[in-house]
């Protein structure tokens, strides 16, 4: 399932787990909780205490991440903020949600290219993919591009299509999944500071996360009615 699909039934599920996230921050009103001058424990004994609790941190966003929803990222940068993480680390984090799911989706797609060649379903369906991705192909880019069309495919639909696409085009693991990281990357940067200045006008996380739902659901259909529509003759 495409992380990009932003499904209305279940934003109310990405809302509550955000909600279950941030609520143990709400009470104690600090990320930190009690100081390090008030746990009595050495200092070795002290930084490993300070790497759980980064880590426990880090966990909660990453799961947000990995959800296959458009939800995932407002939620995931939202709940970051919260928690005291730096913008680097919660950009790692969504980068180590796009290799898990490179090495999930990488043997089913394989799996499905040996099968298309002997299910005639699948065949029919992967002819309907090839001409499905020289559409998308056209729509970002002119021919020959090559790399950047595969990035952009990756930007403007999802980190699947764009390996998918590459695989098409001939490309293996390493290079496929490069381009599709790197639009996947692209489009987390563009929904993460869109999250955060809208959070800074609304300042409430659940209406921030509900307007960025409904961009991510709207402005893709108004694009593709804007580009479908045939030019005016001269």
């Amino acid at each position: 399932m495409s992380k990009r699909k932003a499904n209305p039934t279940i934003w109310l599920v990405v809302l509550k787990l955000f909600e279950h996230f941030v609520k143990p921050f709400k009470r104690s009103g600090s990320f930190r909780g009690a100081s390090n001058a008030d746990i009595p424990l050495a200092p070795a004994l002290r930084s490993l205490s300070a790497q759980v609790r980064l880590t426990s941190s880090m966990v909660p966003v990453l799961m947000l991440f990995l959800l296959p929803v458009g939800g995932g990222i407002p939620a995931g940068v939202l709940l970051a903020r919260a928690k005291g993480l730096a913008w680097p680390m919660t950009a790692g984090l969504y980068f180590v949600s796009d290799v898990i799911l490179a090495l999930a989706f990488e043997p089913i797609l394989r799996l499905l290219a040996v099968w298309a060649g002997k299910v005639p379903l699948l065949a029919r369906f992967r002819a309907a993919m090839k001409v499905a991705m020289a559409r998308s192909v056209a729509l970002f880019s002119s021919p020959g591009a090559g790399p950047f069309a595969l990035v952009m495919i990756a930007f403007g639909v999802d980190p699947m299509t764009g390996r998918a696409t590459a695989l098409a085009a001939g490309h293996g693991f390493l290079a496929g999944w490069t381009f599709a990281i790197a639009g996947d990357m692209l489009y987390y940067a563009v929904i993460a500071v869109t999250t955060l200045r809208l959070n800074a006008y609304f300042r409430n996380p659940n209406t921030t996360i509900l307007v960025v739902l409904g961009a991510m659901i709207i402005v893709p259909i108004l694009v593709r009615s804007l580009r479908s529509r045939p030019m005016p003759s001269p």
